[in-house]
């Protein structure tokens, strides 16, 4: 990888990781030289340890203007090879890696098997623990600068419609503006991702627990 302030917050990411009793199914890291783009790609199986939801992707998308601009920013990064591309160092870019999660429900556990005449009647079930979810996590994330959203896909068959998606995504920033060396940038992404995580386990308690009222 051609971008050695990310790849040092990746090794930490992978450091933290290993540290807790998280099923990591997938950790792999991406670049696209054509869009001046790199990222992290890590799946979490969450089939034993939850009831409803099957894993939580957490993705990291970073790209060469940042790194050149938190190269420029730090101390002892002189030498970073970007540094030398006028191309990447005259934009003028808040230096902050973009993180986006996605928690999988399972859609077989997610709504009923059986309808009751309304060709809506499993979307409109599985809507109402969604609604429930929404408001707790609204609240749960009130403090954090966060975006959230439903990705749902809609299919149907002899007896109406039903999900074949169900995933929430949630939408954060680790912002690095006033950091002054790799040690604090480290340190940092340290303390956003276990804080990140705490709250990624406090929505997969919701959701869980939605779903099961919804269906009991």
């Amino acid at each position: 990888m051609q971008y050695p302030i990310f790849q040092s917050v990746v090794n930490k990411i992978n450091s933290l990781l290993n540290k807790r009793n998280i099923n990591v199914v997938k950790f792999k890291t991406w670049e696209e030289s054509r869009i001046n783009a790199a990222g992290l790609e890590i799946v979490i199986d969450l089939k034993d340890s939850t009831n409803h939801l099957k894993q939580l992707d957490i993705n990291f998308d970073w790209d060469s203007f940042r790194e050149a601009n938190l190269a420029n920013q730090l101390n002892g990064t002189d030498k970073h090879p970007m540094l030398k591309e006028k191309h990447l160092t005259e934009v003028n870019i808040s230096p902050s890696i973009d993180v986006e999660l996605v928690w999988h429900f399972d859609e077989r556990k997610s709504q009923p098997n059986q309808t009751n005449g309304d060709t809506n009647y499993r979307i409109q079930k599985a809507s109402e623990w969604m609604d429930r979810v929404s408001r707790e996590v609204n609240e749960l994330l009130i403090s954090d600068d966060i975006i959230t959203r439903w990705h749902l896909e809609i299919d149907g068959d002899s007896h109406g419609k039903y999900l074949t998606a169900i995933n929430l995504i949630s939408y954060f920033q680790f912002t690095m503006t006033d950091l002054e060396s790799l040690n604090e940038v480290n340190e940092y992404v340290s303390r956003k991702l276990t804080h990140l995580l705490y709250k990624a386990n406090r929505i997969i308690k919701i959701a869980d627990r939605s779903v099961a009222v919804a269906a009991a």
